[in-house]
């Protein structure tokens, strides 16, 4: 995927604010949507890349775009804490690498994020697993699941034609 797809498949004015933001990238690799996501944000915002892969997080420039980048080696899937509450997180295809959905939300809803904040989900629409998406969720579970997390607007921002041909990716920005 090119850097101008990324940011199509994420593009929504509702992150456009005028005071920088801070942000999670929650298994971000090598930081293809980390990168689209500074195309969204303020100047002077903070994306935090977090991946397991110390390697991937190496590729990631430091600040891109007049956002600092603060890249950290560690499995977002285990319990964590960041200096400050996040204004938002971008999961882009790392959700399905989550078991449990709720929980996982319900945890970096009390744990990681501001109140009123913003999800940004990129996945596969099926619920179909296979080796390479363990635990998918389409859309239409996600609406669910984000309604059952206490969400009140779960909005799909785009959809794109899987290079594997399984199922399409779709972009959905979820909020409170």
């Amino acid at each position: 995927m090119e850097l101008s797809e990324a940011i199509d498949l994420i593009h929504t004015t509702a992150i456009h604010q005028t005071e920088p933001q801070i942000w999670a990238d929650l298994g971000c690799g090598t930081g293809l949507f980390t990168k689209a996501l500074t195309h969204l944000l303020p100047s002077q915002s903070t994306i935090y890349a977090i991946d397991k892969d110390a390697m991937a997080l190496d590729t990631i420039p430091d600040n891109y775009q007049n956002v600092l980048v603060k890249k950290l080696a560690r499995d977002f899937t285990q319990s964590f804490s960041l200096p400050s509450l996040l204004d938002g997180i971008l999961m882009a295809n790392s959700l399905h690498y989550v078991a449990d959905h709720l929980s996982f939300l319900q945890t970096i809803q009390s744990s990681l994020l501001q109140p009123s904040h913003k999800l940004l989900l990129i996945e596969y629409d099926t619920d179909k697993a296979n080796p390479w998406v363990p635990y998918p969720i389409s859309f239409q579970s996600l609406q669910k699941l984000a309604t059952k997390a206490g969400y009140t607007t779960i909005e799909k921002l785009g959809t794109k034609a899987s290079l594997y041909g399984r199922a399409n990716l779709y972009g959905a920005l979820i909020t409170k």
